[in-house]
Parts: structure tokens; sequence; C-alpha cells
């Protein structure tokens, strides 16, 4: 059985981090997806990062699968997906399971917080 800390541990090792400053440098390039798992409530109080698709984390398994009837197109596994969530655990545990699910190029960002501590930009939700 395991724990959420070795699924945590798991997940981190499995998905590699990326600074704030570097992902604002890949923001707005078309082969790049920001990926927004936190719930809609969290996402229309804060905003999100621009351009980010903002699916919550109990969803992104059928939006990221082509052969789902709720598969959203800006899913590309020729892209980097580069994932956050409020403070990092969500979006790990996302990152991870894309690449189980053939993503190849799959960051995890962390924290919304680390996001806006590095001056990055916010779109209203």
């Amino acid at each position: 059985m395991k724990t959420v800390q070795a699924m945590l541990a798991e997940a981190e090792a499995a998905v590699p981090r990326i600074s704030p400053d570097e992902a604002k440098g890949l923001l707005g390039r078309p082969d790049v997806l920001f990926l927004d798992v936190r719930e809609p409530a969290e996402v229309a109080t804060s905003g999100k990062v621009p351009g980010a698709l903002a699916v919550p984390r109990g969803l992104v398994e059928f939006r990221a699968d082509p052969a789902s009837a709720m598969h959203d197109a800006a899913f590309d596994r020729a892209k980097t997906v580069i994932a956050y969530c409020a403070s990092g655990g969500r979006s790990a545990l996302v990152g991870k399971t894309l690449k189980d699910m053939g993503y190849s190029n799959v960051r995890n960002l962390g924290g919304f917080k680390g996001w806006l501590d590095a001056g990055g930009e916010v779109e209203k939700a």
C-alpha cells in the first residue's frame, strides 16, 4: 500500500521541476501548454497563468486522452506541458499521470504563489 507521501515522492522523481523564471520564458509558445489543475473556485479567486488551460485534477485523464469523449484538443503529446496548482502536490501527481499516458515532456511549475512571487503575469478567469 502506498501513502500519499510515497506517491508524491514518486511523482517528484518522475516529473522535473521548472522555475517560474524558466516558465516565463516559455509563455505564449505554441508548443507549450500551461495546465492549471486547481479547482474552479481557486482559479476564479486568483486568476491563472495567461493562456493556461484550467482543468481540475480529477478530470485531467479524461481531457488528456484522445480516446475519451471528454478529450480537449489543447492536449497534445508533442507539446511541453507545464502543470501547476496551489502548492505543487496536485501538479506533481498530474505530471506523473500524464507521463504514464505518453506525454513525454512534462514539467511541474509547483504552486501558483511561486509564479506570482516571481512577477508572473496573471489572467482573470
